[in-house]
C-alpha cells in the first residue's frame, strides 16, 4: 500500500467520527428572538462555547457586565473550534491564530480573516438571538 492510499483511507475513517451528533459553527436552526444562554453562564472578562438551535455551536464573548458579542466558532483558516477568551485574546488551538474578542478580528496567525459575527442581544438574564 503506497503512502497516498493510506492517507486517504485514514482520512476517510476520521470523517465517519463516532457516530456523537456534531455541532456546526452558527445558529443551527434557531431564529431571532430564541434564548441562546443565561447570562450568568457567560463569564465576564470571557466567554463560553454554546450549543444552539439543535446543532449550531456559538462562542458567546462577554467583554462587560451589560454586553455580550457571539462569533461562529470556527477559525476561518481550517474550521477548528476557537477557545473561548484567555488573557484577553480567542485563540484557535490548532495554528495559534488569535482573535480579538470585541470584534472577531484576526490579530496574528495564519487565519485569512476574521471569526464571523452573529447578532445577539441581552434580554433581562438571557442572551437572546437579534
Amino acid at each position: 500500500m503506497d503512502r497516498r492510499t493510506l492517507l486517504c483511507g485514514l482520512l476517510a475513517l476520521t470523517a465517519c467520527g463516532t457516530g456523537s451528533p456534531t455541532r456546526k459553527p452558527g445558529v443551527g436552526s434557531a431564529r431571532p428572538g430564541d434564548r441562546v444562554a443565561a447570562l450568568a453562564d457567560v463569564p465576564v472578562g470571557s466567554g463560553a462555547l454554546v450549543d444552539v438551535g439543535g446543532d449550531g455551536q456559538l462562542l458567546l464573548v462577554r467583554p462587560s457586565e451589560s454586553e455580550v458579542r457571539a462569533f461562529h466558532p470556527a477559525c476561518p483558516h481550517q474550521g477548528t473550534t476557537v477557545n473561548p477568551p484567555a488573557a484577553g485574546v480567542i485563540t484557535c488551538p490548532t495554528h495559534r491564530s488569535a482573535f480579538d474578542p470585541a470584534s472577531g478580528a484576526v490579530l496574528s496567525g495564519p487565519s485569512p480573516r476574521g471569526l464571523t459575527e452573529v447578532a445577539v442581544a441581552v434580554s433581562g438574564p438571557e442572551v437572546v438571538l437579534s
